[in-house]
């Protein structure tokens, strides 16, 4: 291996006495771990956090070798740790990035939806004006690792307005009349799902329940008992 890319850092693992090793989500080469010498020091703990843009330098003799990563930051993010929901939220999108995605399977539609996400709540005077991205980052990596939702059209009469249900069974999504008699085993689909509307706290925590059902059921299998507190921190916090 010998790549220079810009990446986000998406897992911190402390390795031997004084290193660390770090998973990168790279635009064009996806999941990349690296192994960073000194990355626990005082100079490069504030370099090394999740959600940070970085300039990383990887390097290996063999393709079955842990790559040597040398990082420069280029965007620091660390703001977000100072506040409640931002965390939360940071925790838990690292996590799911680093977990549920594939070792170097590139994925550049996630890198600048997770980028723009990042870029948003470090800017962003209300996390409402984020927290809808959340939901959108989810079911876009749903939709990258094949098993993706279908917003288009009702799965019972294929109508194209007035969508308000997801079906848990087909991923499709339903209208409201014709969903109403199943309401109760049908998901919610908030409206700013399907175009520009706003969202209020119960369309996001209605979002987040939707996305959460198929990244428990199809992304998160053995792993979900590991990663789901860090998105139900979040979801409690709504």
């Amino acid at each position: 291996m010998d790549l220079d890319t810009p990446a986000i850092i998406a897992a911190v693992l402390p390795h031997g006495e004084h290193g660390a090793v770090v998973r990168f989500l790279t635009e064009n080469d996806g999941l990349i771990a690296g192994y960073v010498p000194g990355g626990r020091s005082r100079a490069l703990r504030p370099v090394l956090q999740p959600g940070n843009g970085v300039a990383v330098r990887l390097r290996a003799r063999a393709a079955s070798q842990l790559a040597s990563a040398a990082v420069e930051l280029v965007r620091g993010r660390t703001v977000l740790a100072t506040g409640r929901i931002s965390a939360a939220a940071l925790d838990w999108l690292s996590a799911l990035t680093a977990t549920a995605l594939s070792e170097a399977s590139p994925s550049p539609r996630l890198y600048a939806a997770l980028d723009g996400l990042l870029d948003a709540m470090t800017f962003a005077e209300e996390a409402s004006q984020w927290l809808p991205g959340v939901v959108r980052y989810e079911l876009l990596l749903l939709a990258e690792l094949g098993f993706g939702l279908d917003l288009t059209a009702c799965a019972a009469t294929g109508e194209t307005s007035d969508l308000a249900f997801v079906s848990p069974k087909s991923s499709q999504a339903v209208g409201r009349d014709a969903g109403a008699p199943y309401a109760a085993k049908l998901l919610p689909l908030p409206a700013f799902l399907l175009g520009p509307a706003p969202a209020s706290t119960g369309d996001i925590t209605d979002g987040l329940r939707t996305s959460g059902w198929f990244l428990e059921r199809d992304v998160l299998l053995g792993r979900a008992a590991a990663l789901l507190p860090a998105r139900q921190r979040l979801v409690g916090m709504l």
